[in-house]
């Protein structure tokens, strides 16, 4: 559920995902500004673990739409799973379960005609505490996740990337990367800000990119469209 760019005009879906960040740019996704035509699926499954997402999974992408093959697939799931056990058990699964409802959401996948190299897994982001603890407390609640705990669950998924065969994305390490403040990346520690959506878009696109760059163009970039008779651009054989 994810596309961009200006060479998203293709004949196949640009792009799909499974779950993207709960709290995006008013304009829409941090994609849809960069999106011009391509067929995107944006499921924004809030408050979901890898447990619930593997089993709805098949009601998002079918064994059987053939037709529409996704070129490509985002996975990104951590937030939730990470959260602590004893504060919060509903959202809670255990480390490697987590690792291997990832690597059986890739297998579905696969199994759906979707094969490894199209899919890219996400690490959750990484937490600022003292921010979030603010966000519990005022729900009433205790700090229920940690930041070194969400670590071990951007490093079990960067495992089942490595395991699967598939791309992946590491947001926890690259936000924190040089030990940078990356408080601003998060909206209340935890959810991902506009600025954490276009931090997520620039280092994404460049994976998308490479699945997307070999495909035919459907339609014509909109600046090589005649302008006088703009039909014979339109309704040409698509080969602009």
């Amino acid at each position: 559920m994810t596309g961009s760019g200006p060479c998203v005009s293709r004949e196949l879906p640009s792009a799909a995902t499974v779950s993207l960040p709960r709290h995006l740019p008013k304009q829409g996704s941090f994609l849809s500004s960069r999106v011009d035509g391509a067929h995107c699926w944006l499921t924004d499954l809030s408050g979901y673990n890898t447990r619930w997402a593997k089993i709805i999974l098949p009601r998002l992408i079918k064994k059987e739409n053939s037709v529409e093959t996704p070129v490509a697939v985002s996975i990104f799931f951590g937030a939730n799973d990470s959260s602590l056990k004893g504060e919060n058990p509903k959202q809670h699964v255990p480390l490697d379960e987590y690792r291997a409802n990832l690597r059986d959401m890739v297998q579905y996948l696969t199994s759906a005609g979707i094969p490894q190299e199209r899919v890219i897994l996400i690490t959750p982001p990484p937490l600022h505490e003292a921010a979030w603890e603010k966000e519990c407390i005022l729900k009433g609640c205790k700090l229920n996740r940690l930041n070194a705990v969400v670590g071990e669950y951007a490093d079990a998924c960067v495992q089942a990337a490595r395991d699967c065969g598939t791309d992946v994305l590491d947001l926890w390490a690259l936000m924190q990367k040089d030990n940078q403040d990356f408080s601003s990346y998060l909206s209340d520690g935890l959810h991902l800000s506009p600025v954490g959506n276009e931090f997520l878009f620039l280092n994404l696109w460049p994976l998308l990119d490479k699945k997307l760059s070999s495909l035919p163009w459907l339609l014509p970039y909109w600046k090589d469209v005649e302008e006088a008779k703009p039909e014979l651009s339109l309704l040409g054989d698509g080969d602009h």
